[in-house]
């Protein structure tokens, strides 16, 4: 009989959410030979420059660069701003959108221990080859942080869910059930996967994305956990925009759903930026696609009558943390944002163990 693969959940792993504490947040730098962005590569520069240094106030920043050329590149972009945390791996990728292409970190509470998931891969249904190396993303990440390494075939994006770190994860039917990522699974099949690797038990399935996500609509441009069983939902006050009905029907989803299966969500509106177009193409501006770091929260700005709005809302959602809004304007004609760009690496929990040891230590 063949040996049967270690199923992590079984194993006591779980994904944290993101608000709990990381180690170390992770990037992909991009390439001005790249796909992501055409004619801009120059004015996004300053954009990731300024995120990397919002960083400084609370983590260390691992970048992927393609070799020691990128690096010194980098590097010089850095210059001038904080970047005594950034940290480089020779870690070549094809794309910069390492939420969906790198590690997903999962922990065990039980002996403060950290791994990795290494999902299948294939750039939103195959829509920009090549993609091997940002495929082989997670495995080189897991071998130079010496951690243990779980491989699951079927194709997962780090931004088409989310979770809140103690049993629910949310997602969407159009993305997930897309016959580009995994035709030879049913919904059930896929429940189960989540269930086995990321240590959820409740997955809340909301409808379609917004226009202009070339991901097949990714959770995390439209509704985010921000507590156990809290979340922020962006919607669309014009009723004429493309956006207004899917949103709006998430929305009402969402005040159907709970967390825990006893308490409704605690659902907190947040409101779109005016649309964007860019040569005649809508580009998924969302301030949901915010990025929760230990001490500051990165928000997406558009220079638009919302900003201010939404950023009181996160305010509000993190008071502990600092929000920080960057301008987005250019860095939005990749199709991403902060989030996109992101990976957090949590840090280790505080095991049963270490506990019991710090509470018998005299005080």
């Amino acid at each position: 009989m063949p040996n049967t693969p270690p199923v992590p959940t079984r194993l006591g792993y779980r994904m944290p959410a993101e608000w709990e504490p990381h180690a170390a947040t992770w990037l992909s730098w991009p390439h001005r030979d790249g796909i992501s962005f055409p004619g801009s590569y120059d004015q996004i520069v300053p954009v990731l420059a300024r995120m990397i240094d919002a960083l400084a106030d609370s983590e260390p920043v691992c970048v992927n660069v393609r070799d020691g050329d990128q690096e010194a590149f980098v590097r010089q972009a850095l210059a001038g701003l904080r970047a005594e945390h950034v940290r480089f791996y020779h870690i070549p990728t094809n794309e910069p959108w390492c939420r969906d292409h790198g590690p997903m970190f999962i922990v065990r509470d039980k002996d403060a221990s950290v791994a990795v998931i290494d999902w299948g891969y294939n750039a939103w249904g195959y829509k920009y080859p090549p993609f091997d190396l940002d495929d082989a993303v997670p495995t080189r990440v897991a071998e130079e942080l010496g951690l243990p390494l779980f491989n699951n075939p079927m194709v997962l994006e780090g931004g088409s869910i989310d979770v809140n770190g103690c049993g629910a994860l949310l997602t969407t039917k159009s993305c997930l059930l897309n016959p580009n990522r995994n035709p030879e699974l049913s919904l059930t099949d896929i429940e189960r996967n989540l269930q086995n690797y990321l240590g959820v038990r409740n997955i809340l399935w909301l409808g379609d994305g917004i226009e202009g996500d070339d991901t097949d609509g990714h959770v995390d441009d439209i509704t985010r956990f921000v507590g156990r069983n809290d979340v922020i939902t962006v919607v669309e006050d014009d009723e004429h925009d493309a956006n207004f009905e899917p949103l709006n029907v998430n929305l009402c989803r969402l005040k159907e759903m709970s967390a825990d299966g006893d308490h409704p969500l605690v659902v907190h509106p947040m409101p779109m930026p005016s649309r964007i177009i860019r040569q005649g193409q809508r580009l998924p501006a969302s301030y949901a696609n915010f990025y929760i770091a230990n001490h500051v929260v990165l928000m997406p700005a558009f220079a638009d009558a919302n900003d201010n709005w939404a950023s009181t809302i996160l305010q509000t959602a993190f008071p502990t943390r600092r929000v920080v809004p960057i301008d987005c304007r250019e860095l939005i004609w990749g199709l991403g944002a902060f989030h996109c760009l992101t990976q957090q690496q949590p840090a280790p929990p505080v095991s049963h163990k270490t506990r019991a040891s710090a509470a018998s230590q005299p005080a």
